[in-house]
Formats: C-alpha cells, sequence, structure tokens
C-alpha cells in the first residue's frame, strides 16, 4: 500500500509542479491570471490511500498592475469583467489582455486576430445598444458641417465712450475706423463645403445702456447685420431676448444663415473681455486616430479636430469565473459551469471600468512562485523516498525468507 500511496504523492505533486511552472512561464503575459494545484486526501474506507489533485483552481481576485504604454488601443480593466471577443469560428471568447488593433477590414481585433464585440452606430452615428457584434472604424473623410450657430458671451465696458453714429451730428460706422466703435471681434466659421469665414462683430456704445452691434463677413465693406443692444441698470441683457440671425451668400457653396446668440453678455465697469466665442460647424477631416474613452465609447479622430463616435466595448462577467475553460490565447470560454455572461459596459453593476492606453500584466508573484517551487520540489524528494524506503523493506524481507 505504501507504494501506491508514494506514487499519488508523485502524480499529485507533478501537477502541481506544472502549474508552478505554467505560472512562471506566463509571468509576463498581459491579462494572465495564476493558478494554484489543491490537493485532498484519499481513504480507501478507514485505509489511509494517498493523495488526489482535487481541483486546479486560478486567482481570479486578485488584478495584475497596470501600466501605461501610450498605445491608445491598449486597454485594461481596473476590476472586475472580460473583454468579449469573436474567434474565426464564430465562438465567444473572453479575455483580460487589452492589446488590440485593427485589421485589413477596419475592425477592431485582439493580437490572437479575436474581434472585439460592443455596441456598433447606425449611419447617423447613433449608438446601437440592442445588439452586441463586432466594432469597426470607418475610415472615410468626415464630412464638413456649416455653421448655424454662434454663441457669444462678452463683457461690455460700461465706462467706455460713447461714439455718435449718426450722420449729421457724428461719424457713421466704418470698420476701417476705430473711432466708430469701442471694441472687436472676430469668429471663424465654415460653409457647407468645409470653407472657412470670418464673421467680425463690432461694438459701439451709442448711450448709456445702449450699444450698436454691426457684422462684417470677410472683410465686406459694409456690415451685413445691425443690432442695437440694451442693458438692464445691472448690468445683465435686456435685448436681444433670443439670437438674431446673419445671412450671407458663399461661393459655390449652400447660402449660410447663422444665429448668433448674445444670452450671458452683461455690462460692467472692466475692459471688454469675451468668455465664450463656440460657433458650430468645422472644416472636412480625414482620419488620423482612435480614441476609447473609460466608459468605453470607441471614437474615430480626425486632423480638423473633430471626433466621431465608432462604437462602445462592452464587458462580461460571470456567476462561476473558476468554472469558465481556458484555451489558447490567455482567453477563456464559456461552459455549463460559469454559468451565462452577463454583458454590460465598463463602470455599470459589477463591472470595473477601463483604463484607456494601458495593459493589465500578469497577476503572478515570482517570489512566491519559487518558493512553492523549492516545496513541490522536496514533496516530490519525500514521495520518492517513501517509495525508496518501501522497497528497501521489501528487499530485506526477501533477503529474510
Amino acid at each position: 500500500m505504501s507504494f501506491n500511496i508514494g506514487l499519488s504523492g508523485l502524480h499529485a505533486t507533478n501537477t502541481e509542479l506544472n502549474t508552478i511552472s505554467h505560472n512562471i512561464a506566463n509571468a509576463s503575459t498581459f491579462g494572465f491570471k495564476g493558478s494554484r494545484t489543491e490537493f485532498s486526501a484519499v481513504y480507501n474506507g478507514a485505509q489511509a490511500g494517498g493523495v488526489e489533485v482535487a481541483s486546479i483552481s486560478q486567482n481570479f481576485d486578485t488584478n495584475g498592475s497596470v501600466t501605461g504604454t501610450g498605445r491608445s488601443m491598449d486597454l485594461a480593466i481596473n476590476g472586475t469583467g472580460f473583454f468579449v471577443t469573436k474567434d474565426s469560428a464564430g465562438q465567444m471568447v473572453y479575455t483580460r489582455s487589452g492589446v488590440f488593433g485593427t485589421d485589413s477590414n477596419n475592425l477592431i481585433v485582439s493580437n490572437m486576430g479575436t474581434k472585439l464585440q460592443g455596441y456598433s452606430v447606425d449611419a447617423n452615428g447613433n449608438l446601437l445598444t440592442g445588439a452586441v457584434g463586432d466594432i469597426k472604424v470607418s475610415t472615410s473623410s468626415l464630412a464638413a458641417k456649416a455653421t448655424d450657430q454662434l454663441d457669444f458671451v462678452a463683457n461690455f465696458d460700461a465706462s467706455a465712450d460713447v461714439i455718435d453714429l449718426d450722420p449729421t451730428t457724428g461719424t457713421p460706422f466704418d470698420p476701417n475706423d476705430p473711432s466708430t466703435f469701442n471694441s472687436s471681434y472676430t469668429s471663424k466659421v465654415y460653409d457647407s463645403l468645409g470653407n472657412a469665414h470670418t464673421v467680425t462683430q463690432y461694438f459701439t456704445k451709442t448711450a448709456a445702456n445702449e450699444w450698436q452691434v454691426n457684422v462684417q463677413v470677410d472683410g465686406s465693406p459694409t456690415p451685413v447685420q445691425t443690432l442695437p443692444v440694451t442693458f438692464n441698470t445691472d448690468g445683465t441683457l435686456a435685448s436681444p431676448t433670443g439670437s438674431f440671425n446673419v445671412s450671407f451668400p458663399a461661393a459655390g457653396a449652400e447660402s449660410m444663415s447663422i444665429d448668433i446668440d448674445l444670452a450671458g453678455s452683461t455690462q460692467f465697469g472692466a475692459t471688454f473681455g469675451v468668455s465664450t466665442n463656440s460657433p458650430n460647424g468645422y472644416t472636412s477631416g480625414e482620419l488620423s486616430g482612435v480614441r476609447v474613452e473609460d466608459n468605453g465609447l470607441v471614437y474615430a479622430t480626425y486632423t480638423n479636430g473633430q471626433s466621431q463616435v465608432q462604437g462602445q466595448v462592452v464587458l462580461a462577467d460571470f456567476a462561476n469565473t473558476q468554472g469558465l475553460t481556458s484555451v489558447n490565447g490567455t482567453a477563456w470560454t464559456q461552459s455549463f459551469a460559469s454559468g451565462a455572461p452577463v454583458i454590460g459596459i465598463p463602470g455599470t453593476g459589477t463591472l470595473g471600468g477601463l483604463t484607456p492606453s494601458a495593459l493589465e500584466g500578469s497577476n503572478v508573484d515570482l517570489t512566491t512562485e519559487l518558493v512553492s517551487l523549492m516545496t513541490a520540489q522536496r514533496n516530490y524528494q519525500a514521495n520518492a523516498k517513501t517509495i525508496s524506503t518501501s522497497d528497501e523493506l521489501t528487499q530485506a524481507l526477501f533477503n529474510a525468507i
């Protein structure tokens, strides 16, 4: 019986050595989860029968260290969850390794070629959260968007001198004559072809709490719009109560119509200053890169400074992560024991958030593994010694007969 007990110890310890060796070999593997061999005693009735391997469990409770890489499509999970990917056979594969890039079809894929899964967008860039599928980055140019709104907030200097613009008693407004206005400000806007235009507002104080705004486009000799602006005695804007419109033709493009909103402007005894100059619209742009936010939103970035949503990364969690089946590529597949995955966006429910431009390392502690390796080695030697001793005792018995 002692032979069998010693042999069971050798088999169990050999399995432990394999587990430790696997951990050490993957100490630098991104997203790897270390394993341990768990033993249980064997009894044949009341008779000692040795040892067996009860299970090999993985440590999903400890995350590896997160290291910044500077690579925009590297992702690390802070907390619970797995990236959802799909292999060439259509099987869902779950991983903690966030090394992603794009393939020849502009799909986001892992370094093992599996396709990253998430929510896609429709033709208008609206996120479709109903179904999970491949995330694709569009390489087409971003079309220009004509400016149709300009939010402008400024402080009009209450201590500024009044200027007489009456042609009979003063000097009419002239954009080339600084004596006919107190201050000015220029905004850049774009037409439907992406061509840039300048909209310059000239502010002239005509009386106490009363101003005149003259709007000039592209250096035209005459203003395209003249608007009276009045303030209350407490310095708040009295009129206009809404936006005012500026319209002008654009060569080769659609005529432009821009609503300028002065809401929030004030008249205090301080120098003229602009706090908001926010025209919408932009020129066309070429794809310059991809950016991923901590909530999983994937943006294509363009040379015109704009960004456009391409999709959103989802994460998966399981009721029993120990029930997952390990596969090649530092990944796992669903099994009956693991249960069905719970899918959600990063940072919701039990799912962790994402750290873009970073990767999660292995959670293997090399010091602990090396100590365990020495312990397993001694256990192996001790079990081998029990077999050797049993052999010597048996040989002594044979010699006595």
